[in-house]
């Protein structure tokens, strides 16, 4: 026999390799296929995403912009702390403006140009912050309050004595 009939039996004769998770691949073979992941994903290979769901949550303290795809996974978010702003500036509508913006670019560049905003909480912040994610390129198609709304169930906090 010649040396490559030999090889070609000693490939068919030797039991199949079990495919492997990543998962365990990782834990045997150290962090070598999470790195690669993670390269792709920090330079952006992904799939653009064209639509979304804008969530604004504006208290009277903070404004938090979250720009999500449309199962809930976060692509983008900013928030005023995070803007730059501190202590009672961080609930301004102009910090909301920035912070709304600043989400938005990210996810313009992520490919998103086209978002349902849902706003909740009754801060400064609620309508220029819709603002400013449109001025920033992209379209919204609904505006919709999910603002949580009591029906009497739980009984106030007493009332304050100045």
């Amino acid at each position: 026999m010649s040396e490559e009939a030999v090889k070609q039996e000693e490939q068919a004769a030797a039991p199949e390799q079990v495919a492997v998770s990543e998962a365990q691949a990782v834990m045997s073979a150290g962090d070598e296929p999470a790195k690669i992941a993670d390269a792709a994903k920090k330079k952006g290979k992904g799939k653009s995403i064209p639509a979304g769901i804008a969530f604004v949550r504006s208290t009277f303290n903070n404004t938090l912009v979250s720009i999500a795809d449309a199962r809930g996974g976060v692509i983008a978010w900013s928030s005023a702390g995070k803007a730059g702003f501190k202590g009672s500036r961080k609930c301004t509508a102009f910090a909301a403006t920035m912070v709304a913006q600043d989400a938005a670019r990210q996810a313009v560049a992520k490919g998103m140009h086209e978002v349902e905003v849902r706003v909740q909480g009754a801060g400064a912040g609620r309508e220029s912050a819709v603002r400013a994610i449109q001025s920033a390129g992209i379209h919204v198609t609904l505006i919709k309050d999910c603002t949580p709304i009591p029906h009497n169930g739980c009984r106030p906090r007493k009332r304050r004595r100045v």
